[in-house]
């Protein structure tokens, strides 16, 4: 699949919205991300040119890094660096509430949006360009660290 046709083969109601944010990402990420589908959902990824080792749960497939997917109740932004950069988590945190006026809808790295038009698409453009593919590759290698030793 590719990402073309998974938004073609979305909802006619939720194309609009996932088109927008596809948008917004491909303008607003640092250069070195690769967009894929990665877990049945459009992915953005530091590519194995950039990262050999790969994801460690499987390495043959890249580092993911943001996703973005139309789940059956909600469409789901999944920004893996918000889960592991506290610092990126309070600030998205704290600027929530300069775009949007709904509740934030949040586990550990997804964002849920209940309706199209609940989404903030200029914040998730401004956290699309808060961290580099060499920064997340960092940060992850980094947190895996403590685990293999």
């Amino acid at each position: 699949m590719t990402p073309d046709r998974y938004l073609a083969a979305l909802p006619a109601d939720r194309q609009p919205i996932m088109r927008q944010l596809r948008a917004v990402l491909l303008k607003n990420l640092p250069k070195g991300f690769h967009e894929c589908i990665n877990y049945g959902a459009l992915g953005y990824v530091v590519p194995h040119s950039l990262y050999p080792p790969g994801y460690h749960c499987d390495p043959s497939l890249p580092l993911p890094f943001l996703g973005i997917a139309s789940q059956k109740s909600h469409i789901g932004l999944y920004h893996m660096g918000i889960y592991a950069d506290p610092a990126l988590f309070a600030w998205w945190v704290a600027q929530w509430p300069l775009h949007s006026t709904k509740k934030l809808d949040m586990g550990k790295c997804c964002v849920r949006f209940k309706k199209a038009e609940d989404v903030p698409l200029k914040l998730v453009g401004a956290l699309a360009r808060k961290m580099t593919p060499k920064q997340w590759i960092d940060m992850y290698t980094a947190q895996l660290r403590p685990r293999r030793a």
